[in-house]
């Protein structure tokens, strides 16, 4: 199978990671459940997966406001996922990492993108999707960990960036 990785001389890249207190699974689960998002995910408020969870199904959402049309590129469960994307002259490519690590999982993502408008408006387009992978982890954090039946006695907002 074929690995999917961001652009890394996009004009925007950035990265984020966050120790979860739960199986590599279940944050697959939460993650690939897309018609979920909506419920855990405060910046989506719509989604629609088009077929089957399988490379080559494409998912339409709404995150922020802005229609995104992507198309599900890996699948390795329960260990990576990869989709493409296009919105309003943007091209992305969206990678998430689950590494089981001391009965939990060690959640890493990164995104690209490219377009016109990101090389024109860098600097803003690339602390925007800074802030909106660091609050995407930290609501999969918390929705796996809820479904998990994690306790509480840890720092649930942990968020690291990583570039």
């Amino acid at each position: 199978m074929r690995q999917v990785e961001v652009n890394s001389s996009a004009p925007a890249v950035s990265s984020a990671s966050a120790a979860v207190n739960a199986p590599a699974g279940v944050v697959w689960d939460v993650l690939t459940d897309f018609e979920s998002w909506p419920n855990w995910n405060e910046s989506v408020s719509k989604t629609e997966l088009k077929g089957d969870l399988t490379v080559g199904t494409t998912f339409v959402w709404v995150a922020n406001g802005a229609k995104i049309v992507s198309m599900l590129e890996e699948l390795d469960h329960p260990r990576r996922v990869a989709w493409t994307g296009r919105t309003l002259g943007i091209r992305a490519i969206h990678v998430w990492e689950f590494e089981e690590r001391d009965g939990g999982t060690l959640v890493r993502t990164s995104e690209s993108f490219e377009g016109l408008i990101v090389k024109l408006l860098r600097g803003m387009m690339k602390r925007m999707l800074s802030e909106t992978l660091q609050q995407s982890v930290l609501a999969l954090k918390r929705e796996a960990e809820a479904r998990h039946g994690a306790t509480q006695g840890h720092n649930t907002d942990e968020v690291a960036p990583v570039d």
